[in-house]
């Protein structure tokens, strides 16, 4: 505890030279990863300054912001060699969020015991430290913690007429604590707890100084009873499932989604897993496994619906292919603009993707609306592709121009919420430019094609059956057209 409390100080004076941290608490035995009391471990709550505050400016905004903190400790803290210092900002939901990385379980369902799970552990931890879709793997699980051990003789115990149970009770009332009883004083109901005073608990030898009362009722000193030694065990012994674990927790590297990362680590665990071993997801990838391919279903949902009102709007099952042909480019030109800010495929992205379906059959309406018009009016296909173009050039730029800026405020946005905004705004821009550029070129061609696939159906179905025409009986005196 010494020790980590000497790390915390050194930490605790690297928080005083980062703006935007007003308090700082700091607990020493407690492991915030794995909520476990552990000597060598210790956390920090920091409170921010107030939002306002932080976020007055822009040039106070970047190096005050949560993830600028963040950035800046572990900039301040690289140079301690004590310890390993990991910032994380907490999610909102505890236990649903990607803040910490995916969480991932090894779990021994055979009969295996800790010593054996930790050298897997460690395996594992090996092989994905090496994969490039991570900055950091780590666990929690450790076999290997120094532990002092009481070994009881028992045929002793029972010579000496000792009760194993009362050698347990003795250690246990002094070295830890005992509820003894209880009394009423100030309406109140207190408890008598029984311990050993600090400086008599502090080494091991003070164990060998206690007694324990034999069934004669004599004092018999443990140091007869036990013997103590130092051994190597895990200093927890986590449970998921039911079965003895160890959490794996894993970071993206940059460029990798969290589905690429779910991918890479069970491809890993079903090359390095033996018998007897499996694994298990918790926490936000738990749910992103659950989810599956809902983002790809509801998609598909809001192509049909559009396809089919389309349908209803033109009395007509090829024109709609002509004006769903707008959505892809708009999907791809999102798609580019993503990548090219370096933004994930996330939750936020995909709901900017069902927004791009409505925008980009509007555009496409307004084209196949004119066309449509124009063939009414006696019109070509290509005199009505060509017409319609050209009249709806300007109405489709404006709109799409308007819209586009009208959604930069999200991509460029700041403060809270900012990066859920910057997916949604810079999906969007992306789709728009996209449908006004590629599908400018391209939703002509391709209603000149449905469109003339859809009369070629109408006439194939206009012509008569030859078995159904009726012959016209022709008198060959009668005088022909000319003479």
């Amino acid at each position: 505890m010494g020790r980590t409390q000497a790390v915390a100080e050194k930490v605790d004076a690297a928080f005083e030279k980062i703006p935007g941290v007003e308090t700082r608490s700091m607990i020493t035995g407690y492991s915030l990863l794995d909520s476990g009391f552990k000597t060598n471990a210790g956390a920090f709550f920091v409170t921010l300054t107030d939002f306002k505050e932080r976020y007055a400016s822009a040039a106070i905004a970047k190096k005050e912001n949560a993830r600028a903190v963040l950035t800046t400790l572990h900039a301040e803290t690289e140079d301690i060699q004590e310890a390993v210092i990991i910032p994380v900002a907490p999610p909102a939901i505890p236990g649903i969020g990607s803040t910490g990385g995916v969480e991932f379980w090894i779990q021994d369902i055979g009969t295996g015991d800790s010593a054996q799970l930790d050298k897997i552990t460690k395996e594992y931890l090996a092989r994905a430290s090496k994969l490039p879709e991570f900055t950091r793997v780590t666990s929690t699980f450790d076999a290997n913690t120094q532990q002092l051990r009481v070994n009881v003789d028992r045929d002793k115990a029972a010579l000496l007429n000792v009760a194993i149970a009362d050698v347990y009770e003795t250690i246990q009332a002094q070295f830890g604590s005992i509820t003894a009883s209880q009394f009423t004083q100030y309406s109140r109901v207190w408890w008598v707890v029984l311990q050993s005073d600090a400086q008599y608990r502090q080494e091991p030898d003070d164990l060998l100084h206690l007694y324990a009362r034999s069934k004669s009722g004599d004092m018999v000193p443990l140091s007869a009873l036990v013997s103590l030694d130092w051994v190597a065990g895990p200093d927890m012994l986590p449970h998921f499932n039911g079965f003895p674990a160890s959490k794996v927790t894993a970071t993206a590297a940059t460029g990798y989604s969290s589905g690429q990362v779910i991918a890479a680590m069970e491809t890993l665990a079903d090359d390095v897993l033996p018998d007897g071993y499996t694994y298990a997801w918790s926490g936000l990838a738990f749910e992103e496994k659950q989810s599956g391919s809902t983002s790809i279903l509801a998609f598909g949902f809001g192509l049909i619906i559009v396809f089919l009102v389309l349908a209803a709007q033109y009395e007509s099952w090829t024109l709609p292919g002509a004006v769903m042909s707008a959505v892809p480019f708009g999907v791809l030109g999102a798609l580019l603009m993503i990548m090219m800010r370096g933004l994930e495929n996330d939750v936020y992205f995909q709901i900017g993707l069902l927004v791009l379906i409505g925008l980009g059959a509007k555009n496409a309406v307004l084209r196949v609306s004119a066309a449509v018009d124009f063939r009414k009016q006696g019109k070509s296909i290509m005199e009505a592709t060509i017409l319609a173009g050209e009249q709806r050039l300007r109405p489709i730029i404006m709109t799409s121009l308007a819209f586009a800026a009208g959604c930069l405020p999200m991509a460029l946005a700041m403060g809270a919420g900012a990066n859920a905004r910057h997916s949604i705004g810079t999906g969007i821009i992306g789709g728009m430019i996209g449908e006004t550029t590629l599908a400018m070129l391209y939703v002509p061609l391709l209603f000149y094609l449905f469109d003339r696939f859809g009369e070629g159906k109408n006439k194939d179905s206009d012509t008569p059956d030859e078995s159904e025409a009726s012959e016209e009986i022709v008198d060959p005196q009668a005088p022909r057209d000319g003479e």
